[in-house]
């Protein structure tokens, strides 16, 4: 006998046949299981000043993965899984973390500001997209968003860093291409265009 297998696409909707499996285990093992309860728990986070829904199946899922699978930010860069590289690196609360290694639940209450979030709401660039702009810093540009989002993160503590914090700052940002000359001037351009 042959068996076939359908497979679906999620789009990230609740789909029917667990409804339906809830409501009937609801009929039969009464509304206040915790197992239903827990699947019907919804979080909010507050990311690029909008709050956004997480359902129940992600609230233990790494920040990177609600960003990119869930909320379709992509700007924010899968690089090594393990925090080291830097290519994840997000804003919470003003500081530079690493969203591959943070659970969406632990930043219930935080401000998150990915990539996506540091430009103005008209549209235009963030000073230091622009200065990473007109500094042709990148040249593959799979770290750049990591780069820029630590670098925010400098400049909101040191408005004016020298070329030692910035190194400090960027240390944990890796880039393969070698541009660190070229970031450190975008940063001292965005410093003086902010001040």
């Amino acid at each position: 006998m042959v068996r076939q297998t359908r497979v679906a696409v999620w789009d990230g909707s609740t789909p029917a046949w667990i409804g339906a499996i809830v409501q009937s285990s609801s009929a039969k093992i009464g509304s206040n299981h915790p197992m239903l309860l827990q699947m019907e728990r919804v979080m909010k986070l507050d990311i690029n000043n909008s709050i956004q829904d997480i359902d129940a199946q992600w609230q233990d899922e790494s920040l990177l993965d609600v960003l990119r699978e869930k909320i379709g930010l992509t700007g924010t860069r899968f690089g090594c899984g393990q925090g080291t590289c830097g290519a994840c690196t997000v804003l919470v609360d003003g500081v530079a973390v690493r969203s591959c290694v943070l659970s969406a639940r632990m930043l219930q209450g935080r401000s998150i500001v990915t990539i996506e979030g540091l430009a103005n709401p008209d549209g235009r660039l963030h000073v230091l997209q622009q200065a990473w702009v007109d500094g042709q810093v990148a040249q593959c540009g799979y770290c750049q968003s990591g780069q820029i989002m630590a670098a925010a993160a400098l400049l909101r503590r040191t408005p004016r860093p020298n070329d030692a914090q910035i190194d400090a700052a960027l240390a944990g940002n890796l880039c393969r291409c070698g541009t660190q000359q070229r970031i450190r001037r975008a940063v001292h351009r965005a410093a003086n265009m902010l001040s």
